[in-house]
C-alpha cells in the first residue's frame, strides 16, 4: 500500500502541475459542450417560415399546424419574389377555391417538407367540404418526453470523448515519459510489483475521468442548458467505468509502441479523433450511410456513447447494459492482453 500510495500521489502531482494538461483535460472538451449546447439550445423551437397571400380555411389550417411560421404578403408577386431570392423556401396563396403553391428549387429539403404539409392540409379541407367521415385515422404521439433538449444528446457523446482523450493520452504519455527517463527501470529494480504500478495508474485515470464527468454534468444541468437526468441515470456508471478502462488499455498499447512523447501524441490523436467522428460524438451517427454505421460498431467509443445515452436520455432498464458492457469488456481483455505482451520496461 505504501508503494501504491506513493506512485498514485506522484502521478496526481505530475498531472495537476502541468497547466497544459489541465486545460486539454477539463477546459478544452468542456468548450465543445458549451458551444454546441448554446448553438442547439433552441433548435426544437424553430419553425419553417413561408409566405402566404390571402385568407381562408387552408391558410388557417396551415397556421394551426404549429410547424410553420407564416409571413403575410399583399400580392402573389411579392411572395414569389422572396422565394426566388432565396429568403423563403415556399409560398402559398389562397384565392377562393384556388390554392397556389410555389417553392424554391434550391432548397428542396424544406420545400418538400412544406409541400407535404400543404398537400395534407388541402386534402383535409377537401374532405371536410364533402362531409364524409374519414375512413382511416392515425394515432400519433412522440415516444420521448417532450422536455428533452439537445443538450441531453450532446452531453453523453462529448463527455465520453473527453474521458477517452484523457485516458489514452494520460496512459500513453506517462508510459513513454517514464520509460524515456528510466523511471520504469528504477521502479522495476525497486520492490514494487507490476500490478501495483498498473493499479496506481488506473486509479488516477478513473479519478480524473470521474472529475471530468461531474464537471460536464454540473455545467449541463445549469438552467441555461437544461440537462435533465432520467430515473435510470445511475445505470450509466458501469458503462462509464468500462469505457475508461477500454481507453486506458488503448493508451497502454500506444505507449508500448511509441518511443517519444511526440510520437505518442500523434498516435493517440490518430486513434481517438477519427473515432470521435465515427461514433456519434459531434453528429448523430444514425444520419451516416449504412456502411459507416456498421463500421462504427467496432469502436469502443460508439458503445460508450450509446450505453451512457441509453440511461441519461432514454431511461432504459438494466437489460440495455448487456451489449455495451459485453463489447467494452471484450475490448479491454483483447487490447489489454496485447499491451501486456508488447510492454517494455526500457527502450531497447
Amino acid at each position: 500500500m505504501t508503494a501504491f500510495k506513493s506512485l498514485a500521489t506522484a502521478m496526481v502531482k505530475i498531472f495537476y502541475r502541468d497547466k497544459a494538461t489541465l486545460f486539454f483535460t477539463f477546459v478544452f472538451p468542456l468548450m465543445f459542450l458549451v458551444v454546441f449546447g448554446l448553438l442547439f439550445r433552441d433548435v426544437g423551437e424553430s419553425r419553417t417560415e413561408i409566405g402566404v397571400v390571402g385568407d381562408g380555411p387552408v391558410i388557417s389550417a396551415l397556421e394551426q399546424t404549429g410547424a410553420l411560421e407564416l409571413t403575410r404578403f399583399d400580392t402573389v408577386d411579392d411572395a414569389v419574389a422572396k422565394v426566388r431570392e432565396g429568403d423563403l423556401p415556399a409560398m402559398v396563396a389562397e384565392d377562393g377555391d384556388r390554392i397556389t403553391y410555389r417553392f424554391a428549387q434550391s432548397d428542396q429539403t424544406q420545400a418538400s417538407v412544406v409541400g407535404g404539409i400543404v398537400q395534407g392540409v388541402v386534402s383535409h379541407v377537401n374532405q371536410q367540404d364533402t362531409g364524409q367521415p374519414p375512413r382511416y385515422t392515425i394515432d400519433a404521439s412522440n415516444v420521448e418526453d417532450s422536455s428533452l433538449e439537445p443538450i441531453q444528446y450532446l452531453t453523453p457523446g462529448i463527455m465520453s470523448w473527453g474521458v477517452a482523450v484523457s485516458a489514452v493520452f494520460g496512459a500513453a504519455l506517462t508510459l513513454v515519459s517514464w520509460r524515456k527517463k528510466q523511471v520504469l527501470r528504477r521502479i522495476r529494480l525497486a520492490p514494487v510489483s507490476v500490478p501495483t504500478v498498473l493499479t496506481a495508474r488506473v486509479v488516477v485515470t478513473v479519478g480524473i475521468a470521474v472529475t471530468q464527468a461531474l464537471l460536464f454534468i454540473g455545467v449541463a444541468v445549469l438552467p441555461v442548458f437544461g440537462l435533465r437526468l432520467t430515473g435510470t441515470w445511475w445505470l450509466a456508471i458501469p458503462v462509464f467505468l468500462l469505457g475508461i478502462l477500454a481507453f486506458f488499455a488503448i493508451g497502454m498499447l500506444v505507449g508500448a509502441f511509441c518511443k517519444t512523447e511526440e510520437a505518442a501524441t500523434g498516435a493517440a490523436n490518430i486513434v481517438v479523433l477519427p473515432m470521435a467522428f465515427l461514433s456519434g460524438t459531434f453528429f448523430p451517427i444514425d444520419q451516416a450511410p449504412p456502411w459507416l454505421r456498421t463500421v462504427s460498431q467496432v469502436f469502443p467509443l460508439r458503445h460508450m456513447n450509446d450505453g451512457i445515452m441509453d440511461f441519461l436520455v432514454r431511461g432504459q432498464g438494466a437489460s440495455a447494459l448487456v451489449l455495451p458492457c459485453a463489447v467494452l469488456t471484450g475490448f479491454i481483455l483483447v487490447v489489454g492482453a496485447i499491451a501486456a505482451k508488447v510492454f517494455q520496461w526500457e527502450d531497447a
